[in-house]
């Protein structure tokens, strides 16, 4: 049932992804700049051809490669369950549904469309997949430490023989 809830999960990324880049080219002009919430956030249309900051820029079938890979490692980490913990799992199941949505413009457009940008700090314009990217790769990175640990073997196990 879990592994269900997370593809549910995994699925309302991508709509939800999906939907706002919509709605954002369909209501915004690229560049154009919407407040929201003064000195906070804003939104800006913008295609982004690299990754977080333009990094990168102009290497749509590295970023198409990079994510069918990592796709592809993440089910079988679930499928090997190389990742079985309920935290693993989420993480996984944000940043797979984050890079899908990401994927589907590179495949339709050669670029991603951001619509985020914060004011308060010097950051790059982002969108839904790449938030829920970050948060699932920082999830994961509280998985490995504190979650994945491997299990001590009993030290009286052996002097049973």
């Amino acid at each position: 049932m879990l592994y269900f809830i997370l593809a549910v999960f995994s699925l309302l990324i991508v709509c939800t992804d999906q939907i706002t880049k919509y709605l954002t080219v369909a209501h915004i002009a690229l560049g154009e700049v919407i407040p929201v919430w003064d000195g906070v956030f804003h939104f800006t249309y913008f295609r982004n051809t690299g990754m977080a900051f333009s990094l990168l820029e102009g290497g749509r079938w590295f970023f198409l490669v990079l994510t069918a890979v990592a796709l592809v490692l993440m089910v079988l980490a679930v499928v090997k369950k190389w990742v079985g913990h309920p935290t693993g799992l989420w993480a996984l199941a944000s940043i797979a549904g984050g890079a899908v949505g990401n994927l589907i413009d590179r495949i339709r457009f050669g670029y991603v469309i951001d619509m985020i940008e914060v004011e308060f700090m010097e950051f790059a314009v982002f969108n839904v997949a790449d938030s829920f990217v970050v948060c699932g790769a920082i999830l994961l990175v509280i998985y490995v430490f504190f979650f994945d640990k491997p299990k001590k073997e009993d030290p009286h196990a052996s002097d049973a023989g």
